[in-house]
């Protein structure tokens, strides 16, 4: 009963929801045919967010335009380029999400514009509403023609028409929202147009009050429209967007053109807002990093509904169901948006619902997974769930021949192994040579910005122990132990971080160890190596006051950063704007306890430092297994014991094992 309130229906227009939670949109790559309909692991993906208890699916982007943009983004579904195929995919999605009492809106984008991502550009130009710079390339873009507006705004009276036939209970406009091609219109900066499409708010709003009254004029009046919305565009200039805390003069939207533009917006007909604040040249906004506070979005869904007399929906790191409910009871919002909390974990309103809270799979908003393979891969994913869009493929496959499994090692590799295996009905016995689960989770969570990396080692640590897996902690195996009891044996003996010697040692410490306050750094450090590990940990000892020096081998510090760049733009941007030095294109030369040495451009130079923290990388642990491997039947080598990655593959690695025994 503690989250009863978040329970309750709601309505968009006329339309009721069944309960608060919508499954936010999030890019549909992989998810369509080559006709743009929807695929089978389309369809799969979204009625399994359904059968996990969510009242609302809000499809990611698809498109309605064929003419002006093309298909600007691939494998993505398009209302109007094969209507009758896309009628017949989507009604048997719709079909089956309604058996589950869920409702589903059909994402419709007018386009991209001048952040058209730069490898499915092909040989057109970018469009934009003045000719102003591409987001990513060194080009200028083209203003689109009058006659180029309406056709769009008359696919989305098309596409619209097309989703409705197909059982999708509404429409969710993209969007004045993230700068986007519609919101280019709406801001100032990008729109430089002298006709009835630019100058003032009323006109520059003028495009997406005409998609709105299309759609409604095809489908109905009562059709519920909703759109994405940023209040605040947080760009300070070109391609350059702030940071949480920072004083800056805002180049895009503020917060009073804002409120006044979602007014606005909700008298053209709009049903609710989906609210948010950023824009590509600002996106560390639209798509929070863990370095982003959770519930980001807050504040600015109050501001919008105190003045509009719409539902507003928040997303933004809404995972916390306390979070969540106060936000409702709050008022800040009446639908709170679950969009990688539902990729981690389909049945999260589910078990919130029937008080299995701990049983729920936490994100760590790592966007390994979702907007980093997006980006570079086309394909949505997630990172500590393997089965997400791949539901029928990854299925866990039944079990013929029960077995008895040994699993040494209890970092994540090992413990998703261990819960696959058991999952499936396996005899699963986990030895883990620490005190505690998790492995690197355990010294990669410290930080304050990585709390979720805690919460998935409490969460494998609930899951073993409900699975009833056998677990031996403080316990490790050598090559004299008798395995010979076990049918396979799984090594995820993880890795050990790389070290050398600078002269004097007493003060070089490991960054895991400092992580773990093993080891003090002083009132100043030099932590070598500015990976990934490198920046978060001197994040974490400016936090704690400590005067910190990057020292990095190559020419730019995370070099092998994260995939999604707004996790790797933002950690980049957030290191200087901390007061962190860096120093590249150097080598560690030599510490004697006080100073270190170093080499840069031929020249020797030194810096004091109280500590020297070594953050240099890890190397493979897999010396047992190579021992054994001869003597056993079946083994297998996962995680980082087969080859050093990050927390997405040594998942994906264990549950690809585990699932084929």
């Amino acid at each position: 009963m503690e989250y009863d309130v978040l329970f309750e229906p709601v309505r968009i227009g006329k339309l009721e929801i069944k309960n608060r939670f919508a499954m936010a949109p999030m890019g549909p790559l992989g998810l369509s045919d080559s006709e743009g309909g929807w695929n089978q692991r389309g369809i799969d993906y979204y009625v399994r967010r359904a059968q996990g208890g969510t009242g609302l699916i809000i499809t990611g982007v698809t498109f309605s335009d064929c003419k002006v943009e093309k298909q600007s983004m691939p494998n993505c579904p398009n209302s109007t380029y094969n209507p009758v195929h896309f009628v017949r995919t989507s009604r048997e999605m719709t079909e089956r999400i309604h058996a589950y009492d869920a409702r589903i809106f059909l994402m419709m984008s007018a386009g991209f514009g001048r952040v058209t991502i730069p490898t499915n550009l092909g040989e057109f130009p970018p469009v934009a509403p003045s000719r102003i710079p591409h987001r990513w390339l060194d080009k200028m873009c083209r203003p689109l023609e009058k006659d180029e507006i309406l056709s769009i705004v008359k696919s989305f009276g098309d596409g619209a028409f097309n989703a409705k036939r197909a059982g999708f209970d509404g429409i969710e406009i993209h969007a004045v929202h993230e700068g986007y091609l519609l919101d280019q219109f709406a801001i100032s900066m990008f729109n430089q147009r002298s006709d009835e499409y630019g100058g003032s708010l009323e006109n520059r709003l003028r495009f997406a009050r005409e998609v709105v009254e299309e759609v409604k004029s095809r489908c109905g009046a009562d059709y519920p429209v909703s759109l994405r919305f940023s209040l605040k565009s947080m760009i300070k200039d070109w391609r350059v967007g702030a940071l949480p805390g920072e004083e800056f003069e805002e180049k895009g939207r503020d917060i009073e053109e804002g409120l006044e533009a979602a007014k606005l917006l909700v008298s053209y007909g709009y049903d609710a807002l989906d609210a948010d604040v950023g824009t590509y040249d600002a996106w560390w906004w639209n798509h929070p990093p863990m370095y982003q506070k959770k519930g980001l979005y807050r504040e600015y869904c109050n501001m919008i509904k105190k003045v509009v007399d719409v539902p507003v929906l928040c997303a933004g790191r809404m995972d916390n169901p306390e979070m969540a409910l106060s936000s409702v009871k709050n008022g800040d919002c009446d639908i709170v948006s679950l969009g990688r909390p539902l990729l981690a974990d389909p049945d999260y309103v589910k078990k919130l619902w029937t008080g299995k809270k701990t049983e729920i799979r936490p994100c760590i908003s790592c966007q390994e997974g979702c907007m980093g393979r997006v980006q570079e891969f086309s394909a949505i994913n997630c990172a500590v769930n393997p089965q997400t869009a791949r539901e029928r493929e990854f299925a866990y496959a039944p079990l013929l021949n029960k077995k008895r499994v040994l699993v040494i090692g209890g970092g994540v590799a090992g413990c998703e192994a261990a819960r696959v295996l058991r999952t499936r009905g396996h005899e699963v016995v986990l030895y883990e040579k620490s005190s505690r689960l998790g492995g690197n989770l355990i010294p990669g969570g410290a930080p304050s910005f990585k709390e979720d990396d805690l919460a998935l080692a409490a969460w494998y640590e609930e899951e073993l122990k409900r699975l009833g897996v056998e677990i031996r902690m403080n316990t490790a195996l050598s090559e004299n132990d008798d395995v010979s009891s076990y049918d396979t044996v799984i090594f995820a003996t993880g890795s050990r971080p790389k070290k050398f010697s600078l002269g004097s040692d007493e003060k070089v410490f490991l960054a895991e160890d400092v992580l773990l306050d093993k080891k003090n750094p002083g009132k100043s450090t030099v932590i070598i190596g500015a990976g990934l590990v490198g920046c978060e940990l001197a994040l974490h000892l400016r936090e704690r006051g400590v005067e910190v020096t990057l020292l990095e081998g190559l020419d730019k510090i995370l070099t092998n950063g994260p995939l999604c760049h707004a996790n790797k733009d933002m950690l980049e941007a957030l290191i200087p704007f901390n007061g962190i030095r860096t120093i590249c294109s150097a080598k560690a030369k030599g510490y004697d306890g006080k100073k270190l040495e170093y080499e840069k451009d031929g020249k020797r130079e030194s810096i004091d430092a109280d500590s020297v923290i070594l953050s240099v990388g890890y190397s493979e642990e897999n010396s047992l297994y190579k021992k054994l491997k001869a003597t056993i039947s079946e083994s297998y080598v996962v995680g980082d014991a087969r080859k050093v990655s990050n927390i997405m593959y040594a998942i994906w690695d264990a549950f690809e094992v585990a699932n084929s025994i």
